[in-house]
């Protein structure tokens, strides 16, 4: 029988670590089969933090970094300094990335270091219990806003592509879903586009990925699916905020 589909060669043999519905599972399989089809797998080093993505390092083949709550960008810029020759990618949370991290982030873009970073958005603490993120939706249920997020106390969520876009107009940015079969195709564009700008040299390159937790918000798997294209797409639209690269012969070039 001849296998069609199957794992990356990139990526272990191992069980998800993550809630049932959750697409952090899709988020890592698109970053797997990227690094499989650019051929870097023994030049990739994956950097992961606390949070939903910690459970990563587990899963890929290549190098794995464990860092301090926020700080991947930081650590990442030192790799990639020492190691110009690798591949260097974070794959961070919101919460993480959006807060605690949030300077570490804003400062590797404005440099334009030659890193990648891809961050899960998903509106909450996905790890820690539901609590509100820099990106929760105006009105909002989280465990700490048990009556919805209120902007005149707690702001409004950060739209994060849009502002690294606006800070580093030489770095790939874009804002992706990971909802349905067209939206993750697209996704996995948008992982490899990331990639090749890096490989390229040609600047900081971040996507930030619309993902599902069903455990956070309490929904049904299939009712957070429809909540992405309700509610968050509304608030975080997709696209390309800054294109460098990205154009149809420079992903196999």
């Amino acid at each position: 029988m001849t296998k069609v589909f199957m794992r990356p060669q990139s990526m272990n043999d191992v069980s998800t670590p993550y809630c049932p519905g959750c697409t952090h599972g899709i988020a890592h399989r698109l970053v797997g089969e990227a690094v499989d089809e650019l051929g870097c797998f023994e030049r990739t080093i994956g950097i992961v933090t606390a949070g939903c993505s910690v459970r990563s390092w587990r899963l890929y083949r290549f190098d794995m970094v464990l860092t301090a709550h926020g700080r991947p960008p930081a650590v990442a810029t030192g790799l990639k300094r020492a190691l110009p020759d690798r591949m260097v990618f974070a794959y961070q949370g919101d919460g993480d990335c959006a807060a605690i991290g949030i300077g570490e982030l804003l400062h590797a873009a404005l440099r334009q270091e030659k890193i990648t970073v891809f961050m899960i958005n998903n509106a909450v603490y996905g790890a820690t219990g539901g609590q509100a993120a820099p990106t929760t939706l105006v009105g909002q249920v989280t465990t700490s806003y048990p009556q919805g997020r209120n902007p005149n106390h707690a702001g409004n969520p950060i739209n994060i592509a849009e502002t690294i876009a606006s800070i580093s107009k030489g770095s790939y940015v874009a804002r992706v879903a990971l909802n349905n079969v067209r939206n993750i195709l697209k996704a996995k564009e948008a992982v490899i586009r990331a990639l090749k700008t890096q490989e390229k040299g040609l600047g900081f390159s971040f996507v930030e990925m619309l993902s599902a937790c069903p455990t956070g918000w309490h929904m049904t798997p299939m009712d957070s699916l429809k909540w992405i294209d309700e509610a968050m797409i509304k608030q975080y639209p997709l696209g390309e905020f800054s294109t460098p690269l990205v154009t149809p012969d420079s992903q196999t070039a």
